[in-house]
Order: C-alpha cells, then sequence, then structure tokens
C-alpha cells in the first residue's frame, strides 16, 4: 500500500517483545494474551471533553483513492481511508507497535514459525460475522495469480505464498489456514519478528461479497468492511464521506461522526480552506503543502512534523535506452543535488538519501555513494554514451503524478541534468491512478516514486526490486545475484548476519543503480487546535478511530 514507525527500533531488535504478543501500547486495544479490552482513551490523547456528537466531523483533503479494495491498494491515499473502514488482526499504537484489534489473543509457536490467532466477535457492515475464513480467502485471494494483486508480495513472508504466486504450490500449500470460525493459523517461511506489524496491514475481505460481485468495492451501496468507519459517499473527484460504523466490536471508542474528504488538487486551495476554516487539516501524511509555505508555517510556530520511513526516490527504465546503460543511470543519479532539495523544497527537515531505505531503517545511513558528483556525472555520461554506440542521446521524459512538491522537484531535476550534463528532459505529470497505470506498463523513461515501510526493516524496501516484472519494481532491472541474496537473508535467523546480507544486496542495487534516492522524508502537516487523538504512527500510517473535535 502502494499503498512509517517510533522511529522504530528495528524490528529484529524488538523480536523478543514482538514475538511473545502483540505490544499493549495506548490504546483500548488489548495486548495478546489479554482478556476483553476496556474503552478508555489512549493514554497520550488529553483528557479533554469530546465535542457534542453534531460537532464530530472531521474535515481534510486527499487525493482520488485509486482503490477501496485491499486486495489491489498500494497507494497511502488509498491506505489511509482503508484503514478507517477495515480492521485488521492487530492495529497500530501511535509508537507504530502492534496491539490487538479483531485478533483477542496470538500465540507463537516455540520455533517461532506458527502464529495461532484467536478471533474475537465482530461483523461486517451488513451484519455478516467476521470469521478466520474470511481472512483466509483474502489473503489467498491476493495471493492467487488469477487475482493480479499488486500487493501480493506484502504476503510472502507467509509459507509458500510466493510459491503459489508464481505458479510453484497450489492454493491448500499456503500457510494460511481458518481452523475454525475464531481460529486463524498461520505458518511461515522463516521467522518473521514483524508479522504482528504486517498484519494490521492486511484485512479481510467479506468472502460471500467479494465473490458475487466483482465491483463490490466500487460503490458504497455494494462495499462491506469491518473497519471503524464505512463508506457513505464516494463522489470521484469530488468527495469521499466516511460514517461511524455502528456495527464495529470496539464502537464505544469512536467519537468521530463523520469524516469529509475533499478532492481538492491544488495545495495553495488546500492550506486557505484550512486558513478559511472550511478543513480541519491540512497537509501530510494524506496529502500536501505548498512548498512556499513551509517555511514561513514553520517560522510561525504552526508547522508539524514526524519523521517517517519514507524514501522518495526515482526509478530509471532498464529497459529503455539510454538508461539500458549502467553508466548512464549512474551519471543522471550523480548529478543530482539532494541537499540542496531537501533544504530549499522539502524544508521540514528531509534528509539526503543516497541509497533506497530510509534512515529509520538503513543499514548504511550515510549512503553508498556521495551527493552531488557534478565531473563524475559528466565523465560517466559520456563513456554511457560511447558504450552505446551514440552521440545524441534519445528523448528523455521524466514521469511524475501531481502535486506541488513533485513538481517542484521534477523541476530542479530538469534543471539540474540540463546545466550539469546538458540534456534536455520533458516533463510529464499525470493524475496518480494514470500515472501508475504508466509506471506499470513501463511507460516512461525516469519517473518519481515513494515507499512507506509497512514495517521497519529494510526487507520492506529491498524485496521490492526481485522479480523484473511486477508493479512493485516496474524498473525492469533483474539481477539473479541480487535475487538470492534476498533469498538468503530470509533463511537467515542470525540478525546480525541478515543485515549483513541485506547490506550487500543494497550496496548491489546501487552499484547497478536502477533507482537512486533523493531523500528520507518526513510528514509535515498543520491542524486545528480542537482536533485530538488522530495518531500518525512513525511508519507514517494515519488512524482516526481514537480521533476526537474538543
Amino acid at each position: 500500500m502502494k499503498k512509517t514507525i517510533t522511529m522504530l527500533v528495528s524490528s529484529l531488535l524488538v523480536a523478543g517483545s514482538m514475538l511473545a504478543a502483540c505490544s499493549s501500547g495506548s490504546g483500548s486495544s488489548s495486548p495478546a494474551s489479554s482478556s476483553a479490552p476496556t474503552s478508555q482513551p489512549p493514554a497520550s490523547t488529553p483528557a479533554a471533553e469530546p465535542a457534542k456528537p453534531e460537532a464530530q466531523i472531521l474535515r481534510l483533503n486527499t487525493e482520488e483513492p485509486t482503490t477501496l479494495d485491499p486486495t489491489f491498494a498500494e497507494d497511502a491515499t488509498s491506505g489511509s481511508v482503508i484503514s478507517a473502514i477495515y480492521d485488521g488482526l492487530t492495529r497500530l499504537d501511535e509508537k507504530g507497535e502492534p496491539i490487538n484489534s479483531i485478533a483477542e489473543n496470538m500465540k507463537l509457536s516455540d520455533d517461532h514459525l506458527t502464529y495461532t490467532f484467536t478471533l474475537r466477535d465482530a461483523k461486517w457492515t451488513n451484519g455478516d460475522p467476521v470469521t478466520a475464513h474470511d481472512f483466509e480467502f483474502a489473503w489467498k485471494h491476493a495471493l492467487d495469480p488469477k487475482t493480479g494483486s499488486p500487493a501480493s508480495y506484502n504476503y510472502y513472508s507467509i509459507k509458500n505464498a510466493q510459491a503459489f504466486t508464481s505458479g510453484k504450490a497450489k492454493e491448500e500449500d499456503v500457510g494460511v489456514k481458518a481452523l475454525d470460525d475464531k481460529t486463524l493459523q498461520v505458518t511461515m517461511e522463516h521467522p518473521t519478528p514483524f508479522f504482528p506489524t504486517l498484519a494490521s496491514f492486511l484485512p479481510p475481505v467479506n468472502k460471500n461479497v467479494v465473490q458475487s460481485n466483482p465491483k463490490w468495492a466500487n460503490d458504497p451501496k455494494t462495499l462491506v468492511s469491518n473497519g471503524p468507519f464505512k463508506l457513505d459517499t464516494w463522489e470521484h473527484k469530488n468527495k469521499l464521506i466516511l460514517v461511524k460504523n455502528d456495527t464495529y466490536w470496539e464502537k464505544d471508542v469512536v467519537k468521530l461522526a463523520r469524516i469529509e474528504f475533499s478532492m481538492i488538487s491544488d495545495t495553495n486551495t488546500e492550506l486557505s480552506m484550512f486558513q478559511n476554516g472550511d478543513l480541519d487539516w491540512a497537509g501530510g501524511p494524506i496529502s500536501g503543502l505548498p512548498v512556499d509555505a513551509v517555511m514561513p508555517l514553520k517560522q510561525e510556530g504552526k508547522l508539524l512534523t514526524k519523521p517517517k520511513a519514507t524514501s522518495y526516490y526515482i526509478r530509471f527504465n532498464a529497459e529503455r535506452p539510454p538508461f539500458t546503460n549502467l553508466k548512464v543511470r549512474k551519471a543522471f543519479a550523480y548529478a543530482i543535488n539532494r541537499q540542496e532539495i531537501a533544504d530549499n523544497i522539502g524544508q521540514a527537515g528531509q534528509t539526503p538519501l543516497m541509497g533506497i531505505t530510509p534512515i529509520t531503517a538503513s543499514l548504511k545511513p550515510e549512503g553508498f555513494f556521495a551527493d552531488n558528483q557534478q565531473e563524475e556525472a559528466k565523465k560517466l555520461l559520456a563513456e554511457g554514451m560511447a558504450e552505446l554506440g551514440i552521440t545524441k542521446l534519445p528523448s528523455i521524459t521524466y514521469l511524475y503524478n501531481t502535486s506541488d512538491r513533485n513538481k517542484a522537484i521534477a523541476e530542479t531535476l530538469q534543471a539540474t541534468w540540463k546545466n550539469v550534463l546538458g540534456v534536455d528532459v520533458k516533463l510529464l505529470n499525470k493524475e496518480t491512478k494514470v500515472y501508475l497505470d504508466d509506471q506499470e506498463q513501463g511507460k516512461f523513461e525516469i519517473t518519481r516514486s515513494s515507499w512507506t515501510a509497512d514495517y521497519n526493516d529494510s526487507i520492506n524496501f529491498l524485496q521490492k526490486f526481485v522479480e523484473k516484472y511486477s508493479s512493485s519494481n516496474i524498473t525492469r532491472w533483474h539481477s539473479p545475484k541480487y535475487t538470492e541474496l534476498i533469498n538468503q537473508s530470509n533463511k537467515e535467523a542470525d540478525p546480525a548476519k541478515r543485515n549483513q546480507i541485506l547490506l550487500m544486496a543494497e550496496t548491489l542495487l546501487m552499484d547497478e543503480m536502477p533507482l537512486t534516492g533523493i531523500f528520507s522524508d518526513v510528514n509535515a502537516w498543520v491542524q486545528n487546535d480542537k482536533v485530538k487523538g488522530v495518531r500518525i504512527d512513525p511508519l507514517s500510517k494515519i488512524d482516526f478511530k481514537w480521533a476526537y473535535k474538543e
């Protein structure tokens, strides 16, 4: 999804506590071994009196979600809405640690390979009970090669999951099984300490609904969910409205009556609406702020920021000339002045990224090469063009999705490549859904990307580039050696040895340069002082379950 942690300590370092049980965190959901949850507000939430129910309306702005079907969602916008209308086995607290949700209890086998979840009584919005069979169906449906889910790799730590997706195993071989309506057993390929965190992003879907209507997730009348809120209105490219779900298992802790999302693409208009009182929130993590407004808001003390496990990077199409050549890819990467972009466009504390994993999960925070190597870039471009046997570069287009910040970065890169390399690059911006489709179909030479971790471990970034033709890679680059290193890391139980293997993998990736980092990102936003309880964890996931207005 296509879809960020406490500045989470590496999941390997917290393996002991996470493997024993989901952390209780500060919230109403219970730790893995506890009994029924309480209905107290999270400890970090001010003990102020919520406003009257009729005033409990939260107004925000966002892009059009690409989908509200968890099977296909991979972008952050879709993920933020899905998080509000669905509930998984776990949810994350404000520190990014998993707490029980639909799972009332979790047990882990002595060999750290098998999780057994006991489900609490919960219902779908159509009144059906949420069962372990719904989870089994949802996860296997996402893995089924006939489904074509772009997010199937999220499940690959499950036994035979990747083998099933690639046609090398049968559905019944996948390590997910409903033992009865209330018991879900999940067997892993190898010990996976971050699985309780990952489970929070793998909600169930209603088996009967999905099988009876392929377009079930496109309309509020047919979308069936199980989260704190439910979809009430979806006027595409105009507005989206969620309302409190009265069938939710923990409905008493949900104070908001409605969440109203506008869909204004211009960040200046969004900020103006906030300043005029028409929005309660502007900016991250579900939208953005005007580049020119970040510093003034910061100086006025109004800007809120939080580091997140997000890499902002660009990808080259390794099957399109001139980026079939390694030296040309490196020339374009080395020419970039990342510090300048972080300081002048980010302005909120972004860190230049000379790798792919963000600072929160990086095994080499200082990077794999030096920033802003203009002379080396010129040299590499000349050598690369000679190897290609060309004296003039073919047409090069930089594809990005529309936003104020993306546009500013695109224009800066365009100017850099012109000034340093003498190359004319055409900029092409498209709305997010079309942009994602173009990426998956390889309709680009260079394109912007960003990825926010589902769990704070470098494997969550590095595993995206194992398969040559996949929506998670899109560079068309492939290295058998790289694939072998990732596979080795999955089998290595010793944390230090595993990290060393992953470091070798990222080193190889940066040597081949099918992509290059720009910066490790932060969230930046402004909010109405009366808004309380919105959780933005260090993974940059936003959760409205505990939100309210004073």
